[in-house]
């Protein structure tokens, strides 16, 4: 007689609980948002008398008028540019730094990576005055570059930290063969192990990005003059230049958010992906 094989049992989990906490997390997410893209195509009126509901005639001026302003336009170009070059400065210097903090063992390593990682202790609110202080001594009021090299400053820990895993879970045996067939450790990172760590730079970019564009307080202390403006203090101006027309301002709101979004739902398979990535290989 053959015995019949059973398979273990495989515990069931209650996933419900877990179900309902996201929705209700996506919900308050979610709702904001869609008042806000339904409340710019009402009149004041309207939005004041049926907040909650459908638009009765779908008024496109609202849209339509930002996005006929070339001070939106010039305030979008402005916080694109920024987020760019910030992404691109700070995945640059942090890939470099955890390549050395991952693969190489000098002393005083560890100690250089914590004075690193304690950075994130410090938020950005802390340090306003000495930075203020610093970009007016080194010239870098109303200057792109006083905003692109604080965001890198403040953003290289996070990056370094993520970096840093994903290079350290790539096998020694690969950059043993490389060593053998000639290539030199800058080589080994350049031709071997960047297009490895895509996920993890996809990662860190959009954390960049995102990070970059919502960013309100840096600009404002840095730019003065309305031609330097991001988004954030192009929304602020236009809430107050438009106090009474509400419908507007969520119309302006919705449109600027738009970029971003865009972004962030392109690119977030890759910032799920390169989250994990480092905790499942090597």
């Amino acid at each position: 007689m053959s015995r019949e094989r059973t398979k273990p049992a495989t515990p069931r989990r209650n996933t419900l609980p877990l179900h309902v906490i996201a929705s209700v997390v996506g919900l308050f997410m979610v709702i904001p948002v869609v008042y806000a893209l339904l409340g710019g195509f009402k009149d004041n009126s309207e939005l004041s008398g049926n907040p909650f509901g459908l638009p009765e005639s779908w008024i496109t001026a609202n849209y339509t008028d930002v996005l006929g302003s070339g001070s939106f336009w010039l305030q979008v170009w402005n916080s694109t540019f920024i987020a760019v070059i910030t992404t691109v400065l700070t995945v640059a210097l942090a890939a470099l730094a955890g390549f050395v903090f991952a693969r190489f063992a000098f002393r005083g390593r560890e100690l250089f990576f914590t004075l690193f990682t304690a950075g994130l202790m410090f938020p950005f609110a802390v340090a306003i005055l000495p930075i203020f202080v610093l970009l007016r001594t080194f010239g870098l009021l109303d200057n792109p570059l006083g905003v692109i090299l604080t965001q890198a400053a403040f953003g290289l820990p996070l990056t370094i930290i993520i970096l840093r895993g994903f290079f350290r879970s790539i096998p020694g045996e690969i950059e043993e063969a490389a060593t053998i067939d000639g290539c030199t450790p800058f080589g080994f990172f350049w031709r071997i192990l960047l297009p490895m760590a895509r996920p993890a730079i996809a990662t860190v970019s959009v954390l960049a990005v995102v990070g970059s564009w919502n960013n309100f307080m840096l600009p404002l202390v840095v730019f003065s003059e309305e031609s330097s403006w991001t988004l954030p203090l192009g929304i602020q101006q236009f809430q107050g230049q438009y106090a009474s027309d509400t419908a507007r301002i969520l119309a302006y709101l919705i449109l600027a958010m738009v970029p971003a979004l865009g972004f962030y739902a392109i690119a977030e398979r890759h910032l799920v992906g390169g989250l994990t990535a480092g905790a499942t290989k090597g």
